[in-house]
């Protein structure tokens, strides 16, 4: 399979408005207005092309403030061959209904030499099913603002619509004020598909279930049925129609279910609320198990479970499994050639009531199942996850009340052990409970204790009377051990050295003006006091927008690679400036601000190399995770970079650039330093819980063609090098030091 751009999934944000029927309440940013400060491109646009730059212009624009421009660089070929152009993509998921698609906006083009023009495409469950890029009436020469327009057929079939603006060999190119409208009516007031389960409006406002009793016989209950309720959802074929707001059928059986004093009880009320779901048709094409290049089996033993249900349950729900759902899903779906999952039309009740009980169980049994069924990497958590939904089930009854609720749900996603995995956003609830103030002090764990790194804001730091490799010891009056084993359940991550660099940026918050801090410096005790700031003032952040070159010479002959600010337009230029040099440092010890791992193999590589495959599950049988065949990069290319490749990494690595790391570790004389990395690949999948929590999980396994491990582990460095204490208060980066020794080495 090809993997997509692994920035593709920031795309999963939009999911949110794909609730009901009713046409989703987004901004698509058709207009560019908005824009994304970290890339400087509007939000939703995601650029390619490797000879070409994309960027928004504030002087040359149609309309409001902002245009976007695609411009070809020097050493862009001028004959507009099969792969040389450059483009810019964004997508909109599609429940709309229509038979007519619509594209209109604005192009003025400078010097085109072959073609541009805007682009449009609907994807579908297998991939395209109406593509047009204007080649046709292809737009060449110079040109002034003119409106343009493609139209093609829409289907309600449709799972995605992708466009953008293209442009073939040299020039320029601006886009400006695109409009879609479906069946000649805007986007965002064009029609979309209604379910039965959309219709169900009961329980919107409350489950009407607000005391749970965590005794024995509730929590057991509660546990089998939880079970149940999750197995139904993903594999009952009436449930996946969308025949049923699986929600408000949970708070209708819940009452039932909580009185249950027996195992004969409860599985009449289970058999008898089964069988009012409605008749399922014999599955011809369900397969028996297959176990050929499989990674996960799913966990479904316990349907057969005596002491869980008599007989003619069992015989239900093997009967389900043996006739599951094979067709579309209306709680899920996967993203086209990725293959992760897409969660759908799970509602967020953002103005839950804290102290309803029902709407607390549904947010453990919505993200428990999930995990259940969808992440691939269940069976690295560490603990049988069916034993982490019995011990939470006491807890999300007793959290009565916005914190408490939070935190337990915050506790709970920490369980899966992913760094995707937290709960995202500006969640000021929990930002309350570890401090709205920062401190401008940068904390590192280094040699196993608390360390001053450096400071965000350099002034600021100065007032703080600490040093550069000052030992942090106690944090008003408390312990740093203490308050580091009080912060790690509530600091989700792959691996403990990265809940580590979590634990840091939260360590010196607080929402007092001034905190105490004890520190050892030269073997003597001192204490200071700390002002703290706004998010804004402390620049906590500031290094996230770093504004340094992604290449520089750290001497005549070795060159140095940042992907932390890296566009793929500058490979071809930077690879040419180091190709008779003696070493490449590339570090990624950043998130790199663009997809490289195709585009910078290219360079490095001298024939094509495995170096990844994937697992994904599927409609057919969620939980069931089997392997792809190895994906491929680099290409025959002689004149492939001879020079060392070192690559440095450490507990920042996360994500994209661990996966970038695992293809250019191939290159000939590549080698990977520096120590643990973040331990959490594949692209994600967004996760919406009651009281609009939003987080995130790996949606698919990535691991090496011979199927080593990347989750938890990381990317295991070939040399392994931790920065010193030392190192920290004489202002030296030991890891680049050794890559530059290595480099130099005869």
């Amino acid at each position: 399979m090809k993997l997509l751009l692994n920035y593709f999934i920031c795309f999963a944000f939009l999911n949110i408005a794909l609730l009901t029927g009713q046409t989703p309440k987004v901004d698509y940013n058709l207009d560019f207005e908005i824009i994304n400060p970290k890339n400087s491109l509007p939000v939703w646009i995601w650029p390619g092309g490797g000879n070409y730059e994309c960027k928004i212009d504030s002087v040359i624009k149609q309309h409001g403030k902002y245009s976007i421009s695609i411009e070809s660089l020097k050493d862009t070929s001028s004959t507009g061959d099969y792969g040389n152009f450059g483009v810019f993509t964004s997508f909109i998921p599609s429940q709309f209904v229509g038979s007519e698609i619509i594209l209109r906006g604005w192009l003025k083009t400078e010097n085109v030499s072959v073609w541009a023009g805007l682009w449009l495409r609907i994807d579908g469950e297998s991939g395209p099913i109406a593509f047009d890029n204007m080649y046709s009436r292809k737009i060449s020469g110079t040109n002034e603002w003119k409106e343009y327009s493609i139209k093609l057929p829409f289907s309600d079939s449709a799972k995605k619509i992708a466009f953008g603006g293209l442009m073939s060999a040299k020039g320029k190119i601006w886009v400006d004020n695109l409009e879609i409208l479906i069946d000649s009516v805007d986007i965002t007031k064009a029609k979309v598909k209604t379910y039965k389960a959309d219709l169900d409006s009961e329980f919107i406002n409350g489950s009407k279930i607000e005391k749970i009793y965590s005794d024995k016989n509730s929590i057991n209950n509660l546990y089998i049925f939880g079970l149940v309720w999750g197995y139904l959802k993903y594999y009952h074929p009436e449930i996946a129609k969308g025949y049923f707001n699986w929600d408000f059928e949970l708070f209708r059986i819940l009452p039932k279910i909580l009185k249950c004093q027996d195992k004969t009880g409860r599985s009449k009320i289970i058999l008898d609320w089964i069988n009012k779901l409605g008749n399922i048709e014999p599955c011809e094409k369900c397969m028996d198990l297959d176990t050929t290049n499989t990674k996960i089996v799913p966990d479904l033993g316990w349907i057969e479970d005596s002491s869980y249900f008599n007989k003619d349950l069992i015989q239900k729900l093997i009967f389900i499994k043996n006739n599951r759902n094979q067709g579309k899903h209306y709680y899920f779906d996967f993203v086209p050639s990725v293959r992760n999952v897409e969660f759908q039309n799970e509602n967020v009740y953002k103005d839950m009531n804290y102290s309803d009980a029902g709407f607390r169980l549904l947010a453990l049994y919505r993200y428990w199942n999930m995990i259940q069924y969808f992440f691939p990497y269940k069976y690295a958590i560490g603990e049988d996850w069916k034993n982490v939904l019995k011990e939470f089930l006491p807890k999300f009854i007793e959290a009565n009340d916005e914190l408490s609720y939070r935190l337990t749900a915050l506790e709970l996603i920490g369980r899966v052990h992913d760094t995707h995995a937290n709960i995202w956003g500006k969640d000021s609830v929990i930002s309350e409970f570890i401090g709205n103030l920062y401190s401008t002090v940068e904390i590192k764990f280094i040699e196993n204790k608390v360390v001053v790194n450096g400071f965000f804001d350099d002034s600021s730091g100065k007032l703080t009377n600490l040093n550069k490799g000052d030992i942090i010891l106690s944090i008003d009056d408390e312990k740093v051990e203490d308050k580091i084993k009080r912060m790690l359940p509530y600091s989700p991550a792959s691996n403990y050295t990265t809940q580590l660099r979590v634990i840091a940026l939260d360590l010196l918050r607080s929402n007092k003006d001034k905190i105490k801090v004890e520190f050892l410096r030269n073997g003597k005790t001192f204490n200071t006091f700390i002002e703290l700031y706004t998010i804004e003032k402390s620049q906590v952040y500031k290094r996230y927008m770093k504004k340094d070159t992604c290449f520089k010479f750290l001497s005549s002959d070795i060159g140095y690679i940042y992907p932390g600010t890296i566009k793929s337009a500058y490979l071809s230029a930077i690879m040419e400036a180091v190709k008779n040099t003696k070493g490449l440092i590339i570090d990624f010890r950043c998130y790199p601000s663009e997809f490289i791992v195709f585009t910078l193999a290219n360079y490095l590589l001298p024939k094509p190399t495995e170096f990844v495959k994937f697992t994904n599950t599927s409609v057919q049988y969620p939980g069931l995770f089997k392997f792809t065949s190895p994906l491929m990069n680099g290409t025959d290319n002689s004149e492939y970079y001879k020079g060392k490749v070192v690559i440095l990494i450490n507990e920042t690595t996360i994500s994209s650039a661990e996966y970038t790391t695992m293809a250019l570790r191939n290159a000939p004389n590549a080698v990977v330093i520096g120590s643990t990395t973040a331990g959490a690949d594949g692209n994600v999948s967004s996760i919406y819980l009651p009281g609009n929590i939003y987080t995130m999980i790996s949606g698919i396994g990535v691991y090496y063609p011979d199927g080593r491990e990347t989750q938890r582990i990381g990317i295991v460095p070939d040399i392994e090098v931790h920065p010193t204490i030392k190192g920290i208060q004489e202002g030296r980066d030991e890891v680049l030091e050794k890559a530059l020794e290595i480099i130099n080495k005869n």
